[in-house]
């Protein structure tokens, strides 16, 4: 069976380190290290059977370490249809285009409408990202849907893998992180395939923040748009692995700067306990409260904690600073964008964004940013990419990875 690290054990098998004279440590980017091994080979993958040897059905034969890493072979995104510009929102809200550009970097959003969905989106990304690695449905052995806003309660994963028409049944489920969803994302991907023996693992991330924007708050309103994107993370040898290192944390206490809670419905009278003579039970119908954010404190924890993450994140992957090619940051705010860029010294023809045409996008802005970079020829093959998503959680993560 599994346990806590993502490795399979059984009381039958003696401990690995009796067995396979092998150093091995966890660090504290979450991957295994082998001291004999590249310094990039970060995790490993069990094979629990020797086809060499020889023995009854009822013995356990000696496990076999088998070397792994990942890499990105090919990403897609999609956005709804209607577009809404400063001078739109300025029609509905006390407010103009320049004082949204000044403040935020964004001129145009996109919303879902009409007959858009989340998942519809996410699978018109997924669809470009694996024809882009060349991967047919048939051999994706996990669906990750990383959202806040699903379609269903319920998740949106396995709809998802539906639709693409993945006929073997993988394992599909939603990760929920909000802003930061997209990088956890890529962390998961690579502990299913370093640590469970996965080969192709489809990442999504998407969202539909326009259902839960309140639409007459011109501090909220102003940022949120709809999308989705997605990339293919394949096994590879660990000589080719590009996911080099990760950085993740949480902070629940932030929780009061940026949050859409649960509210019970307002009704009067027997309606109230949903016709009950027990008071509070049956429970009343809930629904979700529109976002709520203090932006001066969302801002203070972004340019203090995401260069931090990505340093250390670059601490981890034995790289300096000089040999990242890309800055690619959640697109949240451009004055965020610029903040982390400056504290890292990252010049801005190096940074990545996006921002002005779609707004902030939650877990699809990571994603939707790197297509239109690889797909207009700005990130090439072998191009090392330092990316960081941090928001509501509060979460953040950041991840050092090579395209292809």
């Amino acid at each position: 069976m599994a346990n806590a690290s993502g490795f399979f054990t059984s009381p039958s098998i003696p401990n690995l380190r009796s067995r396979i004279n092998v150093p091995i440590g966890v660090s504290r980017s979450g991957f295994c290290v082998s001291t004999r091994f590249s310094k990039r080979v970060l995790c490993s993958t069990l094979s629990s059977i020797d086809k060499d040897a020889s023995s009854s059905p009822s013995q356990y034969q000696r496990p076999r370490l088998v070397p792994s890493g990942c890499k990105l072979i090919g990403c897609g995104s999609a956005v709804p249809s209607l577009l809404i510009s400063n001078d739109d929102l300025a029609k509905i809200v006390d407010t103009n285009d320049e004082w949204i550009a000044t403040r935020t970097g964004i001129r145009n959003r996109r919303v879902v409408s009409g007959k858009d969905s989340l998942v519809g989106l996410a699978v018109e990304a997924a669809t470009k990202a694996l024809e882009m690695a060349e991967v047919v449905p048939e051999d994706i052995d996990l669906v990750l849907m990383c959202t806040s806003t699903p379609d269903d309660l319920f998740g949106a994963a396995p709809q998802i893998q539906k639709a693409l028409g993945c006929t073997k049944n993988p394992l599909a489920y939603d990760i929920t992180a909000a802003c930061s969803g997209f990088v956890l994302g890529l962390v998961s991907a690579a502990c299913h395939i370093r640590g469970g023996g996965f080969k192709n693992v489809l990442v999504i991330g998407a969202d539909s923040l326009s259902r839960f924007v309140d639409w007459t708050d011109r501090g909220t309103c102003i940022l949120f748009g709809d999308a989705a994107g997605a990339v293919v993370v394949q096994a590879c040898d660990i000589e080719d692995d590009g996911l080099f290192s990760f950085d993740v944390h949480s902070d629940g206490d932030g929780r009061r700067h940026l949050n859409a809670s649960v509210k019970e419905s307002q009704t009067d009278g027997e309606s109230s306990s949903n016709g009950s003579v027990f008071g509070d039970f049956p429970p009343k119908q809930s629904s979700y409260s529109c976002i709520q954010m203090n932006g001066k404190e969302v801002f203070r924890f972004a340019v203090k904690c995401v260069p931090q993450s990505i340093e250390s994140a670059l601490q981890k992957a034995g790289l300096p600073a000089s040999a990242i090619d890309w800055l690619l940051l959640h697109q949240a705010n451009q004055r965020i964008i610029d903040s982390v860029a400056t504290r890292l010294k990252f010049p801005p023809e190096r940074v990545i964004s996006n921002l002005a045409n779609y707004g902030n996008t939650s877990a699809a802005s990571i994603p939707l940013a790197l297509d239109e970079a690889v797909r207009s020829g700005k990130v090439k093959p072998g191009h090392t990419i330092a990316t960081s998503g941090f928001g509501a959680g509060l979460t953040w993560g950041s991840a050092i990875v090579r395209w292809r």
